[in-house]
């Protein structure tokens, strides 16, 4: 599988798959998100026990199935835990403060905006001036969303504008940890290996700040399955930008991961019954087109 991922690596295939994985990757980020967000626990604990979950099911083949990462690439996987911790942690912050409709379009505005940036700065990808077009649709969608949601929601306005300060906050971190990301599965002769050892140490921090705050719950049927599901969701997500930003280019492969905002509507449409309206659609269609755009005028 290595050597195909390799060999695929910059060719049109590999941007073809590149596509179909930051596509996958919105999908299960909006799905892992409403499972974060939603339910009966608080963020924080519904986190920690995806946490628990992905530590266990990630440390095994971290230490005895992919290769070992090399010595000298240990200082990218020291960094990726510190970049990852911050962004957990600011992203708890933002949905336990703010509506979760509100609050998510903006973190996934602002994210491609600074990764564009350092997509350019770091590994010298260039738009095209079509594509900057098709980031501005994208973008004025997202934050178009969050002002609709913003005049709607009912709950969480005290605490509403020190949550948009969060959520750019948070959009700045998703922009650090997927250019640094990127680099270090690009890095990594065999990318599994940067996934097994991300999954691992990135997955810890949130089960020994409870354990240490007193804040472990006994893990009840609920949790524990909350926890398996969003483990698996987060291995999807994750793991299928990453591939996705070592097979092309890692601007595109992060504006499309955006279309994340137009999947979580779409959930809350089909499966929980919420009335879209025209407004929405027309914010959600120029998200759409916004990405397609940058995909197709490069």
């Amino acid at each position: 599988m290595t050597d195909w991922i390799n060999a695929v690596q910059g060719t049109e295939a590999g941007h073809t798959l590149a596509l179909w994985l930051a596509l996958a990757a919105a999908f299960l980020h909006a799905l892992f998100g409403a499972l974060q967000k939603g339910g009966t626990y608080d963020p924080w604990t519904s986190r920690t026990a995806m946490d628990v979950a992905i530590f266990a099911m990630s440390a095994p083949i971290a230490l005895f199935v992919v290769p070992w990462p090399p010595a000298e690439l240990w200082w990218v996987l020291v960094g990726m835990v510190a970049i990852q911790f911050t962004y957990k942690a600011l992203q708890g912050a933002t949905y336990a403060r703010g509506a979760y409709t509100v609050v998510y379009p903006v973190v996934r505005g602002t994210g491609p905006l600074f990764t564009v940036f350092g997509a350019g700065l770091i590994f010298g990808e260039v738009f095209t001036w079509p594509q900057w077009g098709g980031v501005a649709l994208l973008t004025a969608g997202l934050f178009g969303l969050s002002a609709y949601n913003m005049a709607k929601v009912t709950v969480d306005r005290a605490t509403l504008v020190p949550a948009l300060g969060l959520a750019v906050l948070t959009g700045l971190m998703v922009a650090i940890y997927t250019t640094w990301n990127a680099w270090g599965i690009r890095a990594m002769e065999n990318p599994f290996t940067f996934l097994a050892w991300f999954f691992m140490l990135t997955s810890w921090d949130f089960p020994l700040i409870a354990a240490a705050r007193g804040k472990w719950r006994r893990p009840e049927g609920a949790l524990v399955r909350l926890g398996l599901i969003g483990g698996i969701v987060a291995f999807g997500s994750f793991g299928s930008i990453m591939m996705a930003t070592r097979l092309d280019s890692v601007g595109e492969a992060a504006i499309l991961r955006e279309t994340s905002t137009v999947f979580a509507a779409l959930i809350g449409w089909f499966l929980l019954k919420e009335a879209v309206g025209p407004r929405r659609l027309i914010l959600m269609s120029l998200i759409a087109l916004g990405a397609v755009v940058v995909e197709f005028a490069g």
